[in-house]
């Protein structure tokens, strides 16, 4: 089912979408994440302009990157297997974390996992930066791996990618993998890595990764030249690039930004069984074409703010009597893909219950108390 809205609707929710989407995910289920609209699985495109392309995709979105304005949708909150899209969330995750200088000799575990690679040896010295060029260019599996494990390693790069989900209020992503391999309980939605890209065009340094096209890669004896597997940034005018997967479960997943006269458009696929290169190109042109001619279907929303983080050194006297902020990595992850996506119900509900026996117990207490002087005056 298409749903083409009235300019009207349009105008309203241009207005109260902001609303819907930051009052505290009280309600993640009943209110999706951007707008009502978004929650639907049918096309939404606003009224007044004509339809996007069509798309073999189970699930896309158009957006403008600058307003987050959400010009177009299928299916926008379905969880999907991400495939190797995924690692955008990697590399914003890890990129402000590590050194892009520090020079990291993987592990055989980083250098012998499955799908595609970029060639990492055991024997070779690389930097993190080179590293990230061989995730962001040449979707290495390898060279995700040995990032997550220069973090601190799996445990903990896939808490802080989980965490860095939530802050920007992607809750339909779960990562289970740094790579985006599949395994059981990952998802993300073509609006989650719309916000996901959205976040990295923002670093420049996310942006030079994405958008370069051939590199020299160190090798044991010398140097080989990697390419970037996103096609587009060859044939469309504008690319800026970010990532595309495909596994044999997820199949084919993209999402991607170019800049013209000034504007910025986003697109995402998910699930996509064949050839998408010039269905993205259809669906970027036409959010040109659009742009600021429609009222928005939904929006992109911004990032909550940052969770204040532990200093790594001692904390002088006169800051210990903040009070401490739990970090939100430590939030229980959903696990399931069918999920909700919001926040874990028992982690808010852990609070309330909480709070409302400490209180029992206290008014129980008094009760008790004066009964006892009651009875003493008996």
């Amino acid at each position: 089912m298409t749903w083409v809205v009235p300019a009207a609707c349009l105008a309203a929710l241009a207005v109260t979408t902001p609303a819907l989407a930051t009052a505290g995910r009280a309600d993640p289920v009943s209110t999706p994440v951007g707008g009502e609209l978004l929650g639907r699985k049918g096309l939404v495109v606003p009224g007044g302009v004509k339809a996007p392309p069509k798309t073999g995709a189970a699930s896309f979105l158009v957006a403008e990157a600058e307003t987050g304005n959400v010009l177009a949708a299928k299916n926008a909150h379905g969880r999907f297997l991400p495939a190797s899209t995924l690692k955008a969330l990697t590399a914003i995750t890890l990129i402000p974390k590590l050194d892009p200088g520090l020079k990291v000799k993987p592990s055989a575990n980083a250098v012998n996992q499955e799908g595609s690679a970029v060639g990492l040896s055991t024997k070779t010295s690389y930097k993190v930066e080179d590293l990230f060029r061989a995730l962001m260019m040449s979707s290495g599996n390898d060279a995700a791996m040995a990032l997550a494990e220069t973090n601190g390693g799996l445990a903990t790069t896939l808490r802080d990618m989980n965490a860095v989900a939530r802050r920007l209020q992607a809750y339909d992503t779960v990562a289970k993998t740094p790579s985006g391999l599949d395994k059981p309980g990952q998802s993300s939605s073509a609006y989650d890595l719309a916000l996901i890209a959205r976040e990295g065009l923002k670093n420049p340094d996310f942006r030079r990764y994405i958008s370069t096209k051939t590199a020299r890669f160190p090798a044991p004896k010398k140097w080989y030249e990697i390419a970037n597997h996103n096609k587009l940034l060859w044939r469309y005018k504008g690319m800026i690039g970010v990532k595309n997967g495909w596994t044999s479960k997820a199949q084919g997943s993209f999402v991607g930004a170019a800049t013209r006269n000034g504007k910025t458009i986003i697109v995402t696929i998910m699930r996509h069984d064949g050839y998408f290169w010039d269905e993205v190109a259809d669906l970027l042109d036409w959010g040109f074409a659009v742009s600021g001619k429609a009222a928005p279907v939904g929006r992109l929303v911004d990032p909550l703010p940052d969770q204040p983080a532990a200093s790594p050194f001692p904390q002088s006297s006169a800051s210990s009597s903040a009070q401490p902020v739990a970090p939100v990595a430590q939030a229980p992850l959903r696990d399931s893909a069918a999920g909700s996506g919001g926040p874990d119900a028992r982690l808010v509900g852990g609070v309330v219950i909480g709070g409302g026996l400490l209180f029992g117990m206290v008014w129980l207490l008094y009760g008790m108390r004066r009964r006892r002087r009651s009875g003493s005056r008996l």
